[in-house]
């Protein structure tokens, strides 16, 4: 019988290397900010060659945990973005063949829950990142994949404005699942454009003026209309949703 899979590395050098960097982040023995030691300094430490270190370094800077900030060459502990951690989540999702229906009760009890955050405690820079993706929202309707780009952006906006980084967190692997079904949903019901700019117009004021519950009452509002879209384009509520 021939065996299926090849044999396998185990634990290369690199894996380890990042592993035992990640390890001191997450204890907190480095914090964002912190910068990391030189890659001729990191071989040295580990008793490895440079290109190891290069090759943990590429690893958690594709993880989100280590970056440089514009102009600088010195690497930093960073802290992960909702989007970079969310692609796992959403594909498990995925593969567990989450419905329509579970994505929109599981919005139902997030999105509101949100935007009333939001309203308590956003700043002027989230009010700035609503109000530029209600403009890019506006100005792509002919435009399906920048529309629905425009409406996943708006929900993140709305999440980070809420200051809770769960609830962004959250969020995040919910939107990606989004993106195939709202894409069918504006081309199969032009009317909902108009609708969910109508929806945002009011979040934004509401939140500018911290008003909790009429920012709650417009989220859940669109969340509602979303279903609606839905069955109006035909997209029964146990469709599975898929990547």
């Amino acid at each position: 019988m021939n065996d299926l899979f090849e044999p396998v590395e185990v634990h290369p050098a690199y894996r380890q290397v990042a592993n035992a960097i990640e390890r001191k982040i997450v204890e907190r023995e480095l914090r964002a900010g912190d910068a990391l030691p030189s890659e001729t300094d990191l071989a040295r430490q580990f008793g490895v060659n440079r290109s190891t270190v290069r090759e943990a370094i590429r690893e958690l800077e594709t993880h989100g945990l280590l970056g440089r900030q514009r102009g600088e060459k010195r690497l930093r502990v960073t802290l992960p973005r909702p989007e970079q951690v969310s692609s796992g989540v959403s594909r498990a999702m995925a593969l567990h063949d989450v419905t329509f229906l579970d994505l929109w009760e599981t919005m139902m009890a997030l999105e509101p829950a949100a935007a009333e955050l939001a309203a308590q405690r956003r700043s002027d820079q989230d009010l700035a990142a609503l109000g530029a993706a209600g403009e890019k929202f506006s100005a792509a309707q002919a435009d399906t994949p920048a529309c629905v780009a425009a409406v996943v952006e708006f929900f993140a906006a709305v999440a980070v404005a809420s200051g809770n980084p769960v609830l962004a967190m959250s969020q995040a692997p919910l939107n990606e699942l989004l993106v195939p079904i709202l894409s069918h949903m504006v081309d199969a019901v032009p009317q909902s454009r108009a609708r969910i700019r109508t929806a945002q117009s009011a979040m934004i004021a509401a939140i500018r003026k911290r008003r909790r519950e009429e920012a709650r009452s417009w989220m859940e509002k669109h969340i509602r209309d979303f279903k609606r879209g839905y069955e109006i384009a035909g997209i029964p509520l146990q469709f599975s949703v898929r990547l």
